[in-house]
């Protein structure tokens, strides 16, 4: 495992990173023992950061990392836990965000409590509170910052515009947004503006949901999320399995597995625009971690490169990321 500081003013972190949010929403059911041996094994590995959500079933993921990380050292674990995401008893049901000081004070408080811990390394808000300055979200974890409860600020899913105010009120460790070989809007002005201002990024839907990781078939559908994705639709899922394909053969000549060179492929490109990019995997099994941090032995030429770009060039996937009525709480997604 290789290690590198999350951008100028993060913690230094694994360069893989475990997604944890499959363990307990989502995606359908989830083995509990399996997921904590999936943990257990990320940190055996050398992963370090691990990455949660207070609405990830209502508290039942951070309650599970927490079991996870008893008995283990806490000084060589990074948590990132997002909150503010409003949710109601019903599936799937979700009622906005709420990123007042006071609300940030109540979330921190329960995150601690279900997670075991006393602090927690890096807090940020999951998406942009329409209604609350992001000064004002973000001055209320500098002040949590000075209290001891958190190490670093984050961002998750927002343009350049907010990302330069945020940076004005307290130095940001990191971006959280979607980023893969079917995901690159964030190329065109978001990256650079992390570099600019020194912002790491963590980079979650790397396999975009499992569709490109090679182990997607048509008729695999389950009745989670993905079933209202558009990318998972129809003619749309037609087109993005496609574009799989092409890059079997790829994978077959880098001895890799599609996952895997899905995986390389966000690395190597992170190197190439001089940004500092940590992906997240969302394995939820032992097999599939394995096969994820087996992206991190593969070195990809520029010819390879060349090659899968032409194989899934930018906006070569059908559809978008989210469905209509989640696009829209995107500030990442708006012309800045």
């Amino acid at each position: 495992m290789n290690y590198q500081q999350l951008g100028s003013q993060g913690p230094n972190v694994s360069s893989l990173g475990l997604g944890t949010m499959g363990m307990s929403d989502m995606y359908g059911p989830a083995d509990r023992t399996e997921s904590i041996a999936t943990i257990h094994e990320a940190l055996d590995q050398g992963i370090t950061l691990l990455d949660t959500g207070d609405f990830y079933g209502m508290g039942h993921n951070e309650i599970l990392v927490g079991e996870a990380l008893k008995g283990r050292n806490r000084d060589r674990v990074q948590l990132s836990v997002k909150f503010g995401a409003l949710r109601g008893p019903g599936p799937g049901e979700f009622h906005g965000y709420d990123s007042r000081p006071a609300a940030v004070r109540n979330f921190v408080a329960y995150s601690l409590k279900r997670l075991g811990v006393e602090y927690i390394d890096i807090y940020r808000p999951a998406r942009l509170d329409p209604n609350v300055p992001i000064e004002d979200t973000i001055g209320a974890i500098a002040e949590l910052i000075k209290q001891g409860y958190v190490r670093h600020i984050g961002l998750s899913e927002v343009g350049a515009n907010t990302i330069r105010r945020a940076q004005a009120v307290h130095p940001i460790a990191d971006l959280q947004i979607e980023y893969s070989l079917i995901s690159r809007g964030i190329e065109r002005e978001i990256i650079p503006t992390c570099r600019e201002l020194g912002l790491g990024i963590t980079a979650y839907g790397v396999l975009s949901r499992g569709l490109i990781s090679g182990h997607w078939q048509k008729d695999s559908l389950p009745g989670d999320f993905r079933s209202r994705a558009p990318r998972f639709q129809a003619t749309n899922l037609d087109t993005n399995l496609a574009l799989v394909e092409k890059l079997r053969p790829l994978a077959i000549t880098s001895g890799a597995s599609v996952a895997q060179v899905a995986i390389a492929w966000v690395i190597a490109r992170a190197a190439a625009q001089h940004v500092s990019v940590v992906p997240l995997v969302g394995a939820r099994r032992r097999d599939r971690l394995r096969e994820s941090l087996g992206a991190l032995s593969v070195k990809l030429s520029q010819m390879q490169l060349a090659e899968i770009e032409r194989a899934v060039p930018p906006d070569a996937a059908a559809g978008a990321r989210y469905p209509d009525a989640q696009l829209a709480h995107l500030d990442s997604e708006r012309p800045q």
